[in-house]
């Protein structure tokens, strides 16, 4: 890492004994925040109906093989106030881009579950009108995640996605701007990509207002256009995902699902041993979440069992704090969070 907390090429290519060093700081490093707690979360996915065209998503509007689907607000929340696994302490509300959802489904589910729960209630509803963000965050709603995907805009409209990326970003900094906490994210191997694109995603990542990023995989989706394209490495996400740690130990990074895609049987626990400190359940009902087309239609389904077994295999533990709880406290499970420290200018040893 340099002096900004940034990494270089040869840190992201990382094998061996320097990777293993690597990531055991970054995890150090989230420990020194966080301690051994995780924030267990639930996702329910209520559409699939999407206005962009991402080339990377199935869930893309040239998609016209796929079933499409708006799920209905009494189903979610029945499920939501009386059925959660125990250990969820929020739910996240996503779908592809779908104004009509967010009204007829988000924003009345977010309003029942702030009056029947203590949920925290994160969004992940894509580029909308101001008076929509204003709605949602009335409703009840405090966390947007938004994710900038590639940070370079030539690579942003070459990838077809949201809008542009000058209005991708505008979006971030007004949702921080009105109070909003943010998690962005970008995704590592896609094609074409080189490494001066991936090194430019931290740069951004780095100047945002964010309270949190994520990394994921490239995975060939299910009737995409990059179907047939190579699998991203797993050990190139991992070495972003430690990257990120190190640059602000302070941040809520997920271990994403597509980490067990990437590299079935070891790769979400691999992202818990790189410094990640979120984990999510899916909780959306059976009969639809194939179609939901994010990758694959034999999707990798993180259950309850699964979440709470690779939590425990890696030494760590459950948190009983929301994130809600934890953004508006300052602390995690009850103590202060440390100021912060200089761990994103250290090196691993056996780098240096």
């Amino acid at each position: 890492m340099n002096d900004l907390g940034l990494p270089n090429r040869e840190l992201l290519h990382a094998r061996g004994e320097e990777q293993k060093v690597f990531h055991e700081s970054a995890a150090r490093a989230a420990k020194s925040y966080f301690g051994a707690k995780v924030f267990v979360r639930a996702v329910v996915e209520i559409s699939n109906y999407c206005r962009e065209n991402c080339v990377y998503c199935g869930m893309r509007r040239s998609n016209k093989a796929l079933k499409r689907f708006r799920i209905q607000v009494d189903q979610l929340a029945e499920l939501l106030i009386h059925h959660r696994p125990a250990s969820v302490t929020d739910v996240n509300i996503q779908a592809g881009e779908d104004p009509v959802a967010v009204r007829e489904v988000a924003i009345p589910l977010i309003r029942t579950l702030r009056r029947e729960t203590q949920l925290g209630i994160s969004v992940c509803l894509g580029s909308l009108s101001q008076n929509l963000y204003a709605e949602l965050k009335e409703a009840g709603a405090s966390l947007y995640i938004i994710k900038f995907e590639p940070a370079n805009p030539a690579r942003y409209a070459e990838m077809e996605s949201p809008g542009s990326f000058a209005g991708r970003i505008d979006n971030i900094r007004h949702l921080a701007a009105k109070g909003w906490r943010i998690s962005s994210g970008f995704i590592a191997g896609l094609p074409g990509h080189t490494d001066e694109d991936l090194l430019s995603n931290f740069t951004l990542a780095r100047e945002l207002p964010l309270d949190g990023c994520s990394v994921s995989p490239f995975i060939p989706g299910d009737e995409t256009p990059l179907s047939a394209a190579p699998l991203g490495d797993i050990d190139l996400t991992l070495n972003c995902m430690a990257a990120l740690r190190l640059m602000r130990p302070e941040w809520v990074i997920p271990s994403v699902s597509a980490l067990n895609l990437a590299e079935p049987g070891s790769g979400y626990r691999r992202g818990l041993r790189t410094g990640a400190n979120l984990v999510t359940i899916n909780l959306t009902p059976s009969e639809v979440r194939g179609d939901y087309l994010l990758y694959k239609r034999d999707r990798f389904i993180m259950s309850e069992e699964r979440i709470l077994n690779a939590i425990a295999i890696e030494g760590l533990t459950p948190s009983r704090q929301s994130l809600a709880e934890f953004y508006g406290a300052g602390k995690v499970n009850g103590s202060h969070v440390p100021a912060v420290r200089n761990i994103a200018s250290q090196k691993p040893a056996s780098s240096r």
